[in-house]
């Protein structure tokens, strides 16, 4: 809710607050007065055009603060947001401000943190609602006025909404992942082929785990049998010699028995024989493993050659799949998963078609259960803002609401017909409204004066309160060109609208202002040369002498004041 504006060098008012409470304030004042800065404060919070016209003359800048209460409960996306752009939000309230420059140049803040004006406008925006004497009417959008069908249509309408695009977004995804696999067909065709070629060619080798190691060890072994014999024959020598050369294993039989003679002279002496035992046994073990690895070293021609040719067919394996015949069987591993893969893509391609086609036509049925509720809602908000113009001194206006589509060859086929479709429906909205008897339905924004189209647009929020709060209406001049009857009626909406949101209107009529919560006066004065004017919340005094004022333009006219006061007396008894 907004709790508080601050207007600082902004056309006529020099600096002013407005404190906006929850219910109906209406702010009044003398024509030329600036009763109109306060929406154009607004506009600007909401993101509008920066207007350098509009800074007060001599002022370096212009400024609007305003102050949002926030609850957790509720605003808890909102406050999601505001976390994000790196906002502080201090006992509930958030500070936005605008701030334009005599220069034009234009800057925003959310909580105290710099942000593009596109920001603060998403922020505020949709808690705002501004009808005016401008542009700023939100339901002049397509979406809005989709949007705001929608939620008049209840219940039905937002589970079939949800359904469908629960639905077209799972079309949307299979189509784009079957658009994907068509495309890359060839691409994958051709790298199956390449796959299996290498796979072959692996199969044709049959190689073994670590072959590629044990080959290499071999093949050295072979390349140099000679000198692996020659060295084999002079170690088995030099263990045990079969000449008049000394041999260790002779040798070791020499020193065992010179102390095994000594033996009972020192058991010292006797330990060292027997440990020369234990030696003379390993190294009796030893010469015969040399004289057996000897006489195994053979040169063999043939082997070599088969040891060389299957290296070779090795490496070129290799050469393509890894550096280690370890690496070309993983290669051929993860080749045979990623070919079966690629085997299986045209029975992917018709899975994805049936999903697709399966998807489609859910989504067809869908949107039209969709459209045909849009249509039945549709008559009866027509009806029922159409209702509310006739109490709001348009007796002779007709709203249409109209529910349409656009063709399209590759659309969904809805009542007998391809249109065009997209994540909310089959569906165009569009509010239309013939002003006169005999006039032709038009758009809003073409079809209405200014004060007729806030009329309208008070007309559909009262419609549409129940369905679609928003937490802030704004409605400039929503009675301008009418009086009376007709006025008190558009009062009497105001307050209902506002029993649930907190409505802010600027009005030149008293029967509207008798049903306000809160009542501020725009007052100007000047000093002969400069005009300023500010912003007076009235007691109930001062609100019976603005009243008056408004009635007859006379403060003390005793007939004036007496119907200003049955005015507040009979609104006040309609609204307990």
């Amino acid at each position: 809710m907004l709790e508080e504006i601050r207007i600082t060098h902004l056309g006529v008012i020099e600096e002013s607050v407005l404190e906006v409470g929850p219910g109906l304030t209406v702010i009044t004042g003398e024509t030329g007065a600036g009763k109109t800065m306060v929406v154009t404060a607004l506009g600007l919070l909401l993101g509008g055009r920066a207007d350098t016209g509009a800074v007060r003359a001599g002022a370096r800048s212009a400024r609007v603060e305003g102050v949002l209460t926030l609850d957790p409960a509720t605003d808890a996306a909102l406050l999601a947001e505001v976390e994000e752009v790196g906002a502080v939000v201090e006992d509930g309230r958030l500070l936005v401000a605008r701030q334009i420059s005599a220069q034009g140049r234009s800057r925003a803040y959310v909580g105290g943190a710099t942000v593009p004006v596109g920001t603060l406008a998403g922020l505020i925006a949709p808690r705002v609602a501004v009808h005016g004497q401008s542009d700023q009417h939100r339901l002049l959008q397509p979406d809005a006025q989709r949007h705001a069908l929608d939620a008049f249509a209840g219940e039905e309408v937002s589970t079939l909404r949800t359904a469908y695009r629960e639905a077209y977004v799972a079309h949307r995804e299979r189509s784009r992942e079957l658009a994907e696999t068509l495309a890359s067909m060839r691409e994958r065709a051709r790298e199956a082929d390449v796959l299996r070629f290498g796979l072959e060619e692996i199969a044709a080798v049959e190689p073994a785990p670590g072959e590629d190691r044990e080959l290499a060890a071999e093949e050295a072994r072979l390349g140099n049998a000679d000198t692996l014999r020659g060295a084999a024959e002079t170690a088995r020598l030099a263990l045990s010699g079969d000449g008049d050369h000394p041999d260790v294993l002779g040798l070791t039989a020499t020193a065992r028995q010179q102390l095994d003679s000594v033996r009972e002279h020192d058991p010292a002496a006797g330990e060292l024989a027997d440990r020369l035992a234990e030696v003379s046994y390993l190294l009796s073990d030893l010469a015969a493993d040399v004289a057996s690895y000897a006489t195994g070293v053979e040169v063999e021609p043939t082997r070599m050659a088969a040891v060389s040719e299957r290296r070779a067919a090795l490496t070129s394996l290799q050469r393509k799949y890894g550096d280690t015949v370890d690496e070309v069987l993983t290669w051929a591993e993860q080749g045979a998963r990623r070919l079966l893969e690629l085997d299986g893509t045209e029975d992917r391609v018709a899975g994805l078609r049936e999903e697709v086609g399966a998807l489609r036509s859910r989504l067809t049925d869908l949107a039209g259960r969709l459209s045909t509720a849009r249509g039945e809602a549709a008559r009866r908000l027509a009806d029922a803002v159409t209702a509310e113009l006739v109490q709001l001194a348009m007796p002779h206006a007709v709203v249409e609401v109209q529910v349409r589509q656009q063709e399209s060859a590759d659309g969904l086929e809805v009542a007998g017909r391809p249109v065009a479709f997209g994540p909310t429906g089959v569906d165009e909205v569009d509010i239309l409204l013939a002003a006169n008897r005999g006039s032709d339905p038009r758009p809003l924004g073409r079809g209405a004066s200014g004060g007729e189209l806030s009329r309208v647009m008070l007309g559909i929020e009262v419609a549409l309160a129940d369905t679609r709060p928003v937490p802030t209406f704004v409605f400039d001049e929503v009675d301008a060109g009418v009086g009376g009857k007709a006025a008190v009626e558009i009062g009497r909406r105001l307050a209902r609208l506002a029993t649930g949101s907190q409505v802010l209107v600027v009005t030149h009529l008293p029967q509207v202002a008798a049903y306000a919560d809160r009542h501020v006066v725009v007052e100007k004065s000047h000093d002969g040369t400069v005009t300023t004017s500010g912003l007076v919340a009235l007691d109930d005094g001062a609100r019976v002498r603005e009243l008056s004022r408004m009635l007859a333009g006379l403060e003390d006219s005793v007939t004036a004041l007496a119907h200003a006061e049955e005015l507040l007396a009979t609104a006040r008894t309609e609204r307990s």
